[in-house]
């Protein structure tokens, strides 16, 4: 039996201004991935810094694009040829602004729904039928844009379910890998009960 790669890249922004964003949750999950494996970040040639790893027995490949965010598309798609990884191997974590904080949804394929940093992977591999991580950030307030609300660091309010939402977001991601995406959609599609 193979010991087949899975790929999972986290979407954001570089540099120490972004971090705190709501844009980056894709990164802070990757980054807590990172963390419970014990992997460090090493720069790759593919134009991101990538963790090789195990998880849940598999191998794994954790990655942040260090382009910016409308411009993922070019490491994502440099790093599925070097690991030959199909789309189908491919998990994207990333921020949606149409569903509500602290809110998760797994699904495989779909459209990019405006986000950039989607639109440009689906440009880059030439499909969208990769998995998608989708961590809820909500709708900005009153007449906020869209765009800036997610260049915003989380509210303070928010910031107390912050580590929930990013821990509950990378137990998804080790359930999608060993159980597959029905079994971890049945469990964190769930509403927050505590």
């Amino acid at each position: 039996m193979t010991d087949t790669t899975w790929l999972v890249v986290g979407l954001g922004n570089p540099g120490d201004e972004y971090a705190t964003t709501r844009h980056n949750a894709g990164f802070l999950v990757v980054n807590e991935l990172a963390r419970r494996t014990g992997g460090r970040f090493k720069a790759h040639r593919s134009r991101c810094d990538v963790v090789e790893t195990r998880i849940e027995g598999h191998r794994a490949v954790l990655a942040k694009p260090r382009s910016f965010m409308n411009e993922s598309g070019g490491p994502v798609s440099a790093l599925c040829d070097y690991y030959k990884v199909e789309p189908g191997r491919l998990v994207v974590v990333h921020d949606e602004l149409d569903i509500p904080f602290s809110t998760l949804r797994l699904k495989l394929g779909g459209g990019d729904n405006g986000h950039n940093g989607l639109k440009s992977v689906r440009r880059s591999l030439g499909t969208g039928d990769f998995l998608r991580l989708r961590v809820g950030i909500g709708r900005p307030p009153g007449r906020m844009d869209p765009s800036a609300f997610v260049l915003k660091p989380f509210a303070s309010a928010e910031r107390k379910d912050l580590d929930w939402l990013i821990d509950r977001s990378a137990d998804a991601i080790e359930s999608l890998l060993a159980d597959g995406l029905e079994a971890a959609q049945n469990i964190y599609h769930a509403e927050r009960t505590t």
